[in-house]
């Protein structure tokens, strides 16, 4: 079967599954981090499991890149970096930095990841370097671009500094949770979610592509009902809790 047919059936069942997901984890909290419970099967540690989490990704747009035809190019090899800058942070840099290594990853959500890391690695690289036909050097002055990159960059940014502030709430050897202070978290309870959402919304326009988009959905469908739960968690626990903050999108929700 031709691979264009391949991948767009590939590209629609993302998509769809991206509404359905975001339905169940509206009603089904995805159990790991202060949400962990049991009934999900063996587990693994914290830093392994996100490295497995986040890992497939990387290594599947970089194989891929590879085996492309349109690689070459200033547009392509900023691409490049965008993509391998962002996972190599959260796959090595944030795993290595997780202080609570005492708590544990479902495997099956792991597995779970590991076939969503590899699918959208393979939907946005082998657009960008193969069916796109390559973007022509006049496209890093195209106004897309130029948006698209200063917002996943600052959303980026946003969102390293946000995992910051949350592991300075802890010293080391402490696995608790504390309420959340500074930066955004002034505003949100997940200002690294925030983060990361402006960030693969930046990665959609910037790449002007309709993988990049349902990338950017999928993150919204995964990461606003996960705000949600976290949101009422902190009101649930801390009853001193800020009664101003919203759950992800400052001053409107």
């Amino acid at each position: 079967m031709d691979e264009w047919i391949i991948y767009k059936s590939l590209l629609y069942a993302f998509l769809i599954l991206a509404g359905l997901a975001c339905l169940a984890i509206f009603h089904i909290t995805v159990p790991y981090g202060r949400h962990t419970r049991q009934g999900w099967g063996p587990r693994v540690s914290n830093r392994l499991g996100w490295f497995l989490i986040e890992f497939p990704a990387l290594l599947s747009f970089v194989v891929i890149f590879w085996l492309s035809p349109y690689r070459s190019g200033l547009p392509a090899f900023l691409f490049f970096i965008l993509w391998v800058g962002h996972y190599v942070q959260r796959s090595l840099i944030y795993s290595l930095l997780i202080r609570t290594k005492a708590r544990k990853v479902p495997l099956s959500i792991i597995i779970l990841s590991v076939i969503f890391g590899n699918w959208n690695g393979y939907l946005n690289s082998r657009w960008l370097f193969a069916f796109s036909g390559g973007y022509p050097r006049s496209w890093v002055t195209d106004l897309r671009f130029i948006l698209g990159c200063g917002l996943f960059i600052g959303g980026f940014i946003l969102n390293v500094y946000s995992d910051h502030l949350l592991r300075r709430l802890r010293k080391p050897g402490e696995n608790g949770y504390k309420i959340p202070r500074g930066g955004l978290f002034e505003y949100v309870s997940c200002a690294n979610y925030f983060g990361e959402i402006i960030e693969w919304f930046g990665w959609a326009l910037a790449t002007w592509s309709l993988p990049g988009l349902a990338f950017a959905i999928w993150t919204v469908a995964n990461l606003a009902p996960r705000a949600r739960s976290h949101h009422r968690w902190y009101r649930e626990h801390f009853p001193d809790y800020p009664p101003h903050r919203k759950a992800l999108i400052p001053f409107i929700w």
